[in-house]
């Protein structure tokens, strides 16, 4: 863990030096200001463990009023800060007022050395505390795997995946995964990440597709208090979130054109500011993203940036569709019965033929995906110990035709959503438009259905 990093402000520069030699001398790494600006700006370039901020200056002597509106000020910057305050002439109601508008500590001049520096520690080691909290309490709102899922993956079609993996996975290269709808791109992102150093690090998953562009920096980048109308606390975005770690950014064809660069700028320096903050923070994270368009055409057509193509595919992999390994589709059909029946609490002892071939004669648009909510609607249908063809529910040529007043409602739907989805290469946001919905809500129908 570097060593920690104490910002001092004082007018007085004997006050600077004194301090600096003090605690530089305990290991402090230190950076100093002789104005409110100078603080502010320090604050903006980069983070501190603990800010020791005199509360009188050239402007005003003795009241105080100078420093606590200092102190207001680093809130709005860094409120997790932890802020000691210092005074030669103020009393204890000044310092209590001080404390009452967020200072942690304070200290009086002269001070003693050894009260100076037990308090520092323990404010170094309050704020870590804290900041670790607000981390934490981060990664539990997202929804994210704690362990590997099994990678089946036993036809040759596979083993260029399975090769790519073992030889590009243990590297800090960004790789972008492509292939259909549900062909199994998020696992192939879990597993290179399993097999890199930053493993011991957090997987932080994004769906950029999902994201509207007015929330598109905030769940990114993160937001400060009071940055919008719903801002009521500091938020840590999800680039932090994956710091030392690897962000996985699926669906990444629908990342809007306006938040292009600044997804690019970040890809490239590491650099960003939450929302509605002028301090820059610095994060490295590996890189993985996915998508089932395909890129270079966007960018023919203007809707891609090169030049961010270009920094995410350092290495591409291609995820073949269900049905170019149809060797696999006996494994994954047993595995996904195995966890479907422990989930439902049903003693199923396999597929009897006639399911087994349904299963391999059927052409997966919705691929591995579509396999996983097929077998678990047989597990709910079965009467026997085994699967059968008739619990598969899987209709021959369904997608493709078949008369629509024979259909329901929701098999309509599912229809006009596959066809929508071809017509423009399985971009979401123009499926979206040309069915008259919602990103958002085709997304929702492309889970439900399977797709």
């Amino acid at each position: 863990m570097p060593n920690p990093r104490i910002l001092i402000a004082d007018d007085q520069p004997d006050v600077l030096v004194a301090l600096r030699l003090l605690l530089k001398g305990e290991g402090y790494a230190i950076e100093t200001a002789s104005s409110p600006g100078g603080v502010v700006a320090s604050l903006e370039a980069g983070d501190f463990d603990v800010a020791l901020i005199d509360l009188n200056y050239t402007r005003d002597t003795t009241s105080g009023e100078e420093g606590l509106d200092l102190l207001k000020r680093i809130q709005a910057v860094d409120a997790m800060l932890p802020v000691v305050v210092m005074t030669a002439w103020g009393s204890i109601e000044l310092a209590v007022e001080a404390m009452r508008r967020g200072a942690r500590d304070f200290i009086q001049k002269p001070w003693e050395n050894a009260r100076l520096l037990s308090i520092i520690a323990t404010q170094v080691e309050l704020g870590r505390a804290l900041r670790k909290g607000q981390r934490l309490e981060a990664e539990n709102r997202i929804l994210r795997g704690d362990s590997l899922p099994k990678m089946i993956a036993e036809a040759p079609a596979m083993k260029p995946v399975l090769q790519v993996i073992g030889r590009v996975g243990p590297s800090d290269a960004n790789v972008l995964i492509t292939g259909e709808n549900g062909a199994g791109k998020g696992l192939v992102a879990q597993s290179l990440h399993a097999v890199s150093p930053r493993s011991v690090k957090s997987l932080v998953t994004v769906n950029t597709g999902g994201l509207s562009e007015s929330l598109f920096e905030s769940e990114l980048f993160g937001h400060v208090k009071g940055a919008f109308t719903d801002a009521k606390a500091d938020r840590v975005g999800r680039f932090e979130l994956a710091d030392g770690g690897t962000l996985f950014l699926d669906e990444i064809a629908n990342v809007p054109p306006g938040q292009q660069a600044k997804l690019l700028r970040v890809i490239e320096s590491g650099e960003f500011e939450r929302v509605g903050s002028s301090r820059t923070r610095r994060v490295d994270a590996r890189i993985i993203s996915a998508t089932n368009a395909d890129l270079r055409a966007e960018v023919s057509a203007g809707r891609f940036r090169e030049d961010l193509l270009f920094r995410l595919n350092t290495v591409e992999i291609h995820v073949p569709a269900l049905r170019g390994r149809r060797e696999d589709i006996p494994h994954l059909a047993t595995h996904f019965l195995a966890q479907h029946a422990d989930r439902y609490r049903k003693r199923l002892t396999g597929f009897d033929q006639t399911a087994m071939q349904a299963l391999l004669s059927h052409s997966w648009p919705g691929n591995i995906r579509e396999l996983d909510h097929a077998i678990e609607r047989a597990v709910l249908m079965a009467d026997g110990e085994q699967i059968k063809a008739v619990d598969l529910a899987l209709r021959a040529g369904h997608d493709a035709s078949g008369r629509l007043e024979d259909l329901s409602l929701e098999e309509v739907e599912r229809v006009l959503i596959k066809k929508a989805l071809g017509r423009y290469q399985g971009n979401v946001s123009h499926a979206a438009n040309a069915l008259g919905l919602s990103r958002s809500a085709l997304y929702r129908r492309l889970q439900r259905f399977g797709l």
